[in-house]
């Protein structure tokens, strides 16, 4: 049996396990190892698990709650810095990591446990449109973004987002509300994990789709469930900012 020393953090209830681990170690995680992890019943429970190892550029690997890996998640970056400034006692208010989207500058600004930080995600991405939503966009990951309708029931939602999934090889699917011209709702079914609290990179994918089609500016307040994100487009490059929150530290032993 091994036990693993872990932090749990959220960002706008987006809640992530991170395993901060020093350069040089064999890998341990695998998919199932993450999976078993995150189960919300039987193991400690998390949207997903972010390993950080440190080296002369900190590197981020992501699970999916359901084991599977993922290219990208601008809350867990958040959520990743923040670990890795507490487990190092730390005091930068910057910190460059490795994804596998390629290399991204985290700033954040931490008062004790909570914090607040920004990250450039790159650029929002726009893919071939399919029939029953308003774009397809990437940002380092895939997303189907739909124009939500207040009858619907979430089964109805979650059938409409496994058929939209379904053709463009898997993706998130955001369900978009316009509250304004610089305010957008979004509920997220999240590839790998199913509804999630909140979602950085679906936010981004959102705001960028919904200015493509003249519904917001290119500063936008994005409402997820679990709290308030920020996203400013500059031209196709989006910036998102929202905040950590530490949760707990967690010791895991594997049976």
């Amino acid at each position: 049996m091994t036990l693993r020393t872990l932090q749990k953090w959220h960002g706008a209830g987006n809640d992530f396990l991170v395993d901060v681990q020093e350069d040089g170690l064999s890998p341990w995680w695998t998919p199932a190892r993450a999976r078993a992890l995150c189960h919300r019943t039987t193991g400690v429970g998390a949207d997903g698990l972010l390993v950080a190892t440190l080296g002369p550029v900190v590197t981020m690997v992501l699970y999916n709650a359901d084991g599977s890996v993922a290219e990208m998640s601008g809350n867990g970056i958040r959520c990743l810095a923040a670990a890795v400034r507490r487990s190092t006692n730390a005091t930068w208010e910057s910190l460059s990591v490795e994804t596998a989207t390629g290399t991204r500058s985290v700033e954040l600004t931490m008062d004790g446990t909570s914090g607040y930080g920004s990250v450039v995600m790159g650029d929002v991405t726009f893919n071939e449109s399919i029939e029953g939503a308003i774009g397809v966009a990437s940002v380092g990951n895939p997303h189907v973004v739909v124009l939500d309708d207040a009858t619907w029931s979430d089964a109805t939602r979650e059938d409409l987002a496994a058929k939209l999934a379904a053709q463009v090889g898997g993706a998130n699917v955001e369900f978009l509300s316009v509250l304004g011209e610089d305010h957008l709702s979004i509920r997220v079914i999240e590839r790998g994990v199913g509804w999630t609290q909140a979602c950085g990179t679906g936010s981004c994918a959102v705001a960028a789709l919904a200015r493509r089609a003249g519904l917001c500016g290119d500063v936008v307040t994005v409402e997820n469930p679990g709290g308030t994100l920020r996203v400013v487009l500059d031209g196709d490059e989006a910036t998102l900012s929202g905040p950590v929150q530490f949760v707990a530290n967690v010791e895991w032993l594997e049976a």
